[in-house]
């Protein structure tokens, strides 16, 4: 599975025991091939919440002529990810940045925004009849199982059955500066939910793959139904690329987290992936046998509270966190139970447990090749952009 060894990490630091932010450039060509492979016939795109580089991105994006356009997570990271030049970009979350909008509105090309609400509708409309311009707009319907006592996927869209798809196209009717353009259908529950050892879930995927393709299918002939022009059928992600590609009526599936394989999607029975993003921290002290410690390394994963939401160390093998003290804000000690003897300054390897939120905690990526850095990439932070 592994692809970079810790005498690789040593050596292309070459002494260097400043925490760093680490591509493995074999892993990540792994991994960027395993998507294409498995995409069947769909183009493939790419989430930047989980990559948060212009430059990885321009890196997937010349790789193949498959990987085609960007999921984006603010109005404003979509408005500067176009002036650096990127196109074709999708909106996954609605905006109600007013002041970010008024821009797009005055040039509201290749930007989509994305709704789901009545009231999105209504301001989208108010602010583009203003500016006599129009925005280019996707529906979001939630393909989330409802059971008894559970909800088997998030709380994503409020358009989550029919009646209230309705309800948003009688509203769009009175919208003449929209042009509904795209669909987009995640289906969380098989994307971002684990499943290795987990009889249950695997169940509760299986259960749930037909009934949201059926639920799906029926979305999009209600919207035919109102004549609208649908350029874009977007569903899916990493964790679901091998049922999506199947749904002949999705044209694309947008995919982040493969790329850089962080630790979550170890827990995935179907596939595996190359872990090919990782972040270094330097051992500073031996505070007692077989203890160590590093430099920080407290950067803690979004969602659920829970363990697995901590970094997970990585190299030398043999090491893992104290129960009572976990990843700490600017120092964590660690068992140590491997063989090397570790030296002060030795950097100890980490993953992250998702994909872009690490690219927050530091400026730059430095990509390794054959036990080299061979190139230093600015991420967002880096470039002085920070937009969650």
């Amino acid at each position: 599975m592994m692809n970079a060894t810790y005498d690789d990490f040593k050596k292309a630091l070459s002494g260097d025991s400043s925490s760093k932010l680490i591509l493995d450039l074999k892993a990540f060509h792994q991994n960027m091939d395993w998507v294409l492979k498995n995409a069947g016939d769909k183009k493939i795109r790419i989430a930047t919440k989980s990559i948060r580089s212009s430059e990885i991105l321009k890196k997937i994006l010349n790789h193949s002529p498959l990987f085609q356009g960007l999921m984006t997570f603010t109005l404003e990271e979509s408005l500067w990810l176009r002036d650096l030049g990127f196109k074709d970009i999708l909106l996954g979350y609605p905006s109600v940045d007013t002041i970010q909008l008024e821009k797009l509105a005055l040039s509201p090309q290749e930007i989509t925004l994305m709704t789901d609400r009545p009231e999105h509708l209504e301001m989208l409309e108010q602010i583009a009849k203003k500016n006599q311009s129009y925005f280019s707009i996707c529906v979001d319907f939630d393909l989330s199982m409802d059971l008894p006592g559970l909800r088997f996927g998030v709380y994503r869209s409020w358009i989550h059955n029919e009646k209230r798809l309705h309800t948003f196209l009688d509203t769009l009717k009175k919208c003449s500066h929209l042009k509904l353009e795209a669909v987009m259908g995640y289906e969380a529950q098989i994307a971002g939910v684990g499943d290795l050892k987990k009889p249950l879930i695997k169940t509760l995927k299986a259960l749930s793959v037909p009934q949201l393709r059926k639920r799906r299918a029926k979305f999009l002939q209600i919207i035919q139904s109102y004549g609208h022009n649908i350029k874009i059928i977007n569903g899916g992600g990493t964790g679901s690329l091998n049922s999506t590609n199947q749904e002949q009526c999705i044209s694309e599936i947008t995919v982040g987290s493969a790329f850089y394989a962080p630790v979550l999607f170890d827990y995935y029975e179907d596939f595996k992936l190359k872990p090919a993003l990782f972040f270094t921290s330097p051992i500073v002290r031996f505070p007692d046998s077989g203890i160590l410690t590093v430099l920080g390394t407290g950067h803690i994963a979004s969602g659920e509270l829970s363990a697995i939401k901590q970094p997970l160390p990585w190299l030398p093998t043999g090491l893992h966190f104290l129960k009572h003290e976990g990843a700490g804000e600017v120092q964590s000690p660690l068992h140590y139970s491997g063989p090397l003897d570790l030296k002060i300054g030795d950097p100890v390897i980490f993953r992250h447990a998702k994909a872009g939120e690490i690219c927050e905690r530091f400026n730059h990526i430095q990509v390794i090749q054959d036990s080299k850095i061979i190139e230093k990439v600015e991420t967002y932070r880096g470039m002085g952009k920070s937009f969650l």
